[in-house]
């Protein structure tokens, strides 16, 4: 090569250089924009990823549903008590509640939003007790992992309810639950501070009725509707806590003393079990489908 070619090569070649930086930033910036992208929308909890955690300590790392908002330039923590906007910058976000502040931050980066919050003292005092949180879109669904100041980690898997798959409804009919019906009352707390009770009409016309009431301290505290329906060959659970629009569990299991209503794609309770006891006792439990401690509540009939 004659020496008065080595200019115009070495332009062509940091003209090259340029333009692959240029194309690899834009590239960088694509996948980031896609993994940002892919975490918007609302999330249910599936099942815990905790290495060596024992099926009946399972649970979720964020709660029963995370609620995600996405745009340009920030993702979006959207939760019963407010919303919490992490610019991707790492910008950090004063969030003031009950009068404490923590401070927050998030990030993108390696294929995950890394957040943080970090408790604010008084002003010259020292802050701690701070939590991370990671959030990986994976081809499986979104993997939550969050670790304390004090060491503790935990991981699960979350997806959106529409890509849970629902299970194989159990064939029966409304007079396969006539064990159900009745007055059903039973008590919690200290001393039994608490009364509950379940009232279950008899299987007719295809459903049974029930209604639900929680008294504490000579308050209620909580009432339900609820029925049970045929449909399609299976029963279908109904609840409505509150009065609030109905959630529908469909039959998975059933015997002569026990009754399984399950919807995964609900946040809490995805899992709902009626059973008698040997006494004559109703047991009735929420939880998830798949480990953790179910929530049980015990009954027996009025007057029994």
């Amino acid at each position: 090569m004659h020496l008065s070619t080595w200019p115009a090569a070495a332009l062509v070649l940091l003209a090259a250089l340029g333009a692959l930086s240029r194309s690899l930033a834009s590239n960088a910036r694509s996948a980031q924009a896609e993994g940002v992208r892919a975490l918007d929308g609302v999330w249910i909890y599936v099942e815990d990823r905790t290495e060596g955690r024992a099926l009946e300590d399972q649970q979720s790392s964020m709660g029963a549903k995370v609620t995600l908002r996405v745009d340009e330039a920030a993702v979006t923590l959207v939760r019963s008590d407010g919303e919490i906007r992490m610019a991707l910058d790492g910008s950090p976000i004063d969030i003031t509640r009950e009068g404490s502040i923590s401070r927050y931050s998030g990030a993108w980066k390696d294929g995950a939003f890394h957040y943080q919050s970090e408790p604010q003292g008084q002003p010259g005092s020292p802050s701690g007790g701070g939590i991370r949180w990671v959030l990986r879109p994976t081809a499986d669904g979104l993997l939550a992992s969050v670790e304390t100041a004090s060491g503790w980690k935990s991981s699960a898997l979350y997806r959106h309810p529409q890509d849970i798959a629902l299970p194989a409804p159990a064939k029966a009919a409304i007079g396969d639950l006539a064990w159900l019906s009745g007055a059903w009352v039973g008590t919690r707390g200290t001393g039994g501070s608490t009364s509950m009770e379940e009232r279950w009409c008899p299987p007719l016309g295809g459903a049974m009725l029930a209604v639900s009431r929680t008294v504490s301290r000579d308050k209620m505290t909580a009432f339900e509707y609820l029925r049970v329906v045929e449909r399609d060959g299976g029963l279908v659970y109904v609840a409505q806590p509150g009065g609030r629009p109905p959630t529908e569990f469909a039959l998975t299991e059933l015997s002569a003393t026990r009754a399984v209503f399950e919807n995964p794609r609900h946040d809490s309770p995805q899992r709902i079990v009626y059973e008698l006891s040997a006494d004559g006792g109703l047991s009735a439990s929420i939880g998830y489908t798949k480990g953790g401690r179910p929530k049980r509540f015990d009954f027996k009939r009025e007057g029994g």
